[in-house]
């Protein structure tokens, strides 16, 4: 057998380990994620609150308690996420919004949410109606390729 033979079976043998390895730490973290899920959804609450900021930032600059801090990965401590602050009842509080709803979260209204703990699942507006999102503008090349692709078929014309 010649080397080039013998470098590319070791290479597609250290490969093929790795993309075992990443399927059972996927199915590992995917069960972890579930049963995380599942704790959310148990304790969760629907709470008056009026929000007063929103901002993405690095969850030591946050201003959540130490016992989270202490709790989080070290590598995860320096990574930005959505936080709310917010007023509830009495009590000004600092939460963890899910990213999905983050930009649908008012500012300076007052909304009824779905509370677990510090973090934030759902806002439904409580007076007045929820802003518009405003969509983001396409550049150029974007407009271009949706216009061939609804020209072509593969996207129904709007």
């Amino acid at each position: 057998m010649s080397t080039f033979t013998i470098v590319l079976l070791v290479i597609l043998a250290v490969m093929l380990i790795a993309v075992v390895v990443l399927y059972f730490l996927g199915k590992k973290a995917q069960k972890k994620q579930a049963e995380q899920q599942a704790q959310i959804d148990a304790m969760k609450q629907t709470v008056s609150m009026l929000i007063i900021d929103k901002k993405r930032m690095k969850l030591k600059d946050a201003g959540l308690p130490p016992v989270i801090l202490e709790q989080t990965p070290k590598l995860l401590r320096g990574s930005k996420l959505p936080v709310v602050k917010a007023k509830v009842g009495p009590q000004i509080m600092t939460l963890i919004c899910e990213e999905k709803i983050f930009d649908t979260v008012p500012v300076k209204k007052e909304v009824r949410a779905v509370v677990s703990g510090i973090y934030i699942t759902d806002v439904k507006g409580l007076h007045g109606r929820a802003p518009a999102v405003e969509q983001k503008k396409k550049g150029k090349f974007k407009q271009m390729v949706e216009r061939m692709q609804e020209k072509a078929g593969a996207k129904p014309v709007k």
